[in-house]
């Protein structure tokens, strides 16, 4: 059983197959049957392979992927709206798939809560019923669902809309009210399936700038997926890449870009503005103790360090942590070099 541990989510060695006898050709993927192969000979869809994954507690973890690698597959059988084929799915102590039906209806209603893609609200209802609907669920009072949903309305921004419909607001705004219904709950695990795909570019930079505020606020455990690299940079404290079904890589952000595992990675990497995404602190490894007159946060950008690195007396700057510790120094020569190292 999982032990003591931060991961407030386990996936151990996770299948899932799709067709009329799932467990009868499970002994071929086993032996390692390709994904083709599987649905050619034997009529079977292999949607995800020996799938292991932790989810740190109060972490952002980014499920990545193209159309068909089983990204939303997986965040779907975390709260059991899909079954799996064999492996186990560990919430706490709990494997969730030992829960009963008693059990899953309050593990959905009372820990988890989801956010989608197409908003997913419901049109009959005025915003203030749509975010009070899952508090409604758990059985809370009018008074309790009415004030914890005129909160959560406020804090996405959408005061004064309560009255309003769904098809009476933009795209950004309906998506703002599904993230305020998921929130509404108080659900200890968030998770929230390419929610800002279908937004165009600005709100969606809006959206992905409210949750990563909301996210230091209420310090919530999320799985969002995308398809998306640089929005899964830009939000993620972990990002698993899948491809046909399997983890290829789930590490940090900046190792993604620094380390890229294969050539499937390095592809997507390379669509990355380096400058932009790479920060300073994941290449600063000189600790010399050559202090210089100029320092920056390790969080700064590389292309922000190399202004300063360029504008100082040494062409090198010293790198500090948020609590001002030393932590190296780097030269512009070196910035340059990881800003414009190409995949290869």
């Amino acid at each position: 059983m999982q032990s003591e541990i931060q991961n407030i989510i386990h996936i151990n060695k996770l299948y899932k197959v799709f067709g009329p006898k799932p467990k009868t050709v499970m002994p071929l993927i086993e032996q390692g049957i390709s994904k083709s192969e599987l649905l050619r000979d034997h009529k079977h869809i292999l949607a995800l392979r020996d799938i292991n994954l932790e989810v740190e507690r109060e972490n952002l973890q980014v499920i990545m992927g193209l159309s068909g690698s089983g990204k939303s597959t997986l965040i779907r059988h975390i709260n059991r709206m899909i079954e799996p084929t064999a492996g186990n799915i560990w919430y706490n102590k709990d494997d969730i798939l030992d829960y009963s039906t008693s059990q899953i209806r309050h593990f959905r209603r009372k820990k988890i809560s989801m956010v989608f893609q197409n908003f997913g609200l419901m049109p009959h209802y005025n915003i203030l019923q749509n975010v009070e609907f899952g508090l409604k669920i758990q059985g809370q009072s009018k008074r309790i669902r009415t004030k914890l949903a005129t909160e959560w309305i406020k804090k996405v921004g959408l005061e004064g809309f309560e009255n309003s419909h769904p098809h009476q607001l933009s795209g950004g705004m309906r998506q703002r009210v599904g993230l305020a219904r998921a929130l509404a709950t108080n659900a200890e695990v968030l998770l929230m399936d390419e929610p800002f795909s279908a937004l165009d570019p600005l709100i969606k930079t809006n959206m992905q700038t409210l949750l990563i505020d909301l996210q230091k606020e209420l310090k919530k455990t999320i799985v969002f997926v995308t398809h998306d690299l640089e929005e899964a940079i830009h939000i993620g404290d972990k990002i698993a890449i899948l491809k046909d079904g399997e983890i290829i890589q789930n590490c940090d952000p900046q190792q993604i870009l620094l380390n890229p595992k294969n050539k499937y990675i390095q592809s997507f990497t390379r669509r990355v503005n380096r400058g932009r995404a790479i920060k300073v602190g994941s290449i600063t490894t000189l600790k010399d103790k050559n202090y210089t007159d100029t320092e920056c946060n390790e969080n700064v950008s590389l292309e922000d360090a190399l202004k300063l690195a360029i504008n100082s007396p040494s062409t090198k700057i010293r790198v500090v942590n948020d609590e001002h510790h030393y932590l190296g120094s780097v030269d512009a020569s070196s910035i340059i070099e990881k800003i414009c190292k190409s995949n290869k």
